[in-house]
C-alpha cells in the first residue's frame, strides 16, 4: 500500500478561495449565507416530514430522504468554512483537516451517484411492475440497498485516498475554497498519472456507470409509458418521475463535466464555478424540485402546520 507522504513537508494548505476583492468576498458571503440556510432548511425540513408523517413511509420518500441527509451534510462540511475564510486574508487549513474534508465529501458524493440510480430503479418497478412493487422494494430490501449505499462509498473512499502517493514538497497552495481532491492533487510534486488513473476509475465506476443504469431504465420507463392508453396514465407516470430526473440531469450534467474529462495541469477557476454549482447550488436547489413539484411532500408539510396551529 502506497502512503499519504506528505505530513513531513506540508501541515497546512491555504485555501485561494472565490475572490481576492474585500468588496466581492462580502456579497459573496452574503449570497453563500443565504444559499447555505435554504439548502439546510428545505433539506432539513424534508428529513423531518418523511421521519414524522406515515403518509410518507414508502420506498420512494425513504431514498429521498437519505438524499436530503445527503444534501445537508455536502453544503454543511464545506460552506461554513467558506464564509469563515471570505472575512480572512490568508485561509488555512490544517493537512488533517483538509484529509477529512476530502474522504466526507467524496463519500457524500459517491452515496448521491449510487442513490440516484437506485431511485431510478425504484421508479421503474413501480411503474413497469406495480402489481409486485410493495414485494420488490420490501421495507427489508430498502434497508439493504441504503446500507449498500452507504457502505460501498466509505470502502472505495478509503482505499483510494490510503493508496494515493501525494508528496507536496511544499507545495500548499490549494486553488479552490475546500479541500477538493482534484485541487489537492494538482499540488503533488511526484509523478500523478498513476492518481490520475486511479481517479478516472473511480469517476467511471461511480459516475458513468450508475448514469448508463439510469439511462437505460427510464428507456425501459418510457417504453412502458407510451403503452399506457390514458392520457391520466401517462401523466401520472410522468408526474412520478419527473423530479427524479430533474435531479439526475443537474447532478449527473455538472458531475460529468468535472470528473470524466482530461484534467489539466493546474485547477481552473472555471472548474472552481463549477465546484460551486455542483457542492452547494444542487444541494438547495434539490428540495425545491421535490417540494413544488411533489404533492405528497406539500401535503405532509400542511398536515404538520395544521397540527402545530392545534397545539
Amino acid at each position: 500500500m502506497e502512503e499519504w507522504d506528505n505530513t513531513t513537508t506540508v501541515t497546512e494548505f491555504i485555501l485561494v478561495g472565490l475572490s481576492r476583492s474585500p468588496q466581492v468576498r462580502a456579497a459573496l458571503f452574503v449570497l453563500f449565507l443565504a444559499i447555505y440556510l435554504v439548502a439546510v432548511v428545505g433539506n432539513g425540513l424534508i428529513v423531518v416530514l418523511i421521519v414524522a408523517d406515515s403518509h410518507l413511509h414508502t420506498p420512494m420518500y425513504f431514498f429521498l430522504s437519505n438524499l436530503s441527509f445527503i444534501d445537508f451534510c455536502y453544503v454543511t462540511t464545506s460552506v461554513p468554512q467558506m464564509l469563515i475564510h471570505f472575512f480572512t486574508d490568508r485561509p488555512t487549513i490544517s493537512v488533517g483537516r483538509c484529509f477529512a474534508q476530502m474522504s466526507i465529501s467524496l463519500i457524500l458524493g459517491l452515496t448521491e451517484c449510487l442513490l440516484l440510480a437506485v431511485m431510478a430503479y425504484d421508479r421503474f418497478v413501480a411503474i413497469c411492475s406495480p402489481l409486485r412493487y410493495s414485494l420488490i422494494m420490501s421495507p427489508k430490501v430498502c434497508i439493504q440497498l441504503a446500507v449498500i449505499l452507504w457502505a460501498c462509498p466509505i470502502l472505495m473512499t478509503l482505499v483510494t485516498l490510503l493508496t494515493l502517493r501525494l508528496k507536496m514538497c511544499g507545495h500548499n497552495v490549494v486553488n479552490h475554497f475546500k479541500c477538493e481532491i482534484q485541487a489537492v492533487l494538482k499540488l503533488a510534486c511526484s509523478d500523478t498519472h498513476t492518481n490520475g488513473i486511479k481517479m478516472m476509475v473511480l469517476s467511471f465506476f461511480t459516475l458513468l456507470l450508475p448514469f448508463v443504469f439510469i439511462l437505460v431504465t427510464y428507456g425501459r420507463i418510457g417504453l412502458a409509458v407510451l403503452r399506457i392508453r390514458s392520457a391520466e396514465g401517462r401523466s401520472k407516470a410522468f408526474s412520478i418521475c419527473g423530479s427524479h430526473l430533474v435531479v439526475v440531469g443537474i447532478f449527473y450534467g455538472t458531475a460529468l463535466a468535472m470528473y470524466l474529462r482530461p484534467q489539466a495541469k493546474t485547477f481552473t477557476d472555471r472548474e472552481k464555478f463549477m465546484a460551486v454549482f455542483y457542492g452547494v447550488v444542487i444541494p438547495m436547489v434539490n428540495p425545491m424540485i421535490y417540494s413544488l413539484r411533489n404533492r405528497d411532500v406539500k401535503g405532509a408539510l400542511w398536515r404538520m402546520i395544521g397540527k402545530k396551529a392545534k397545539e
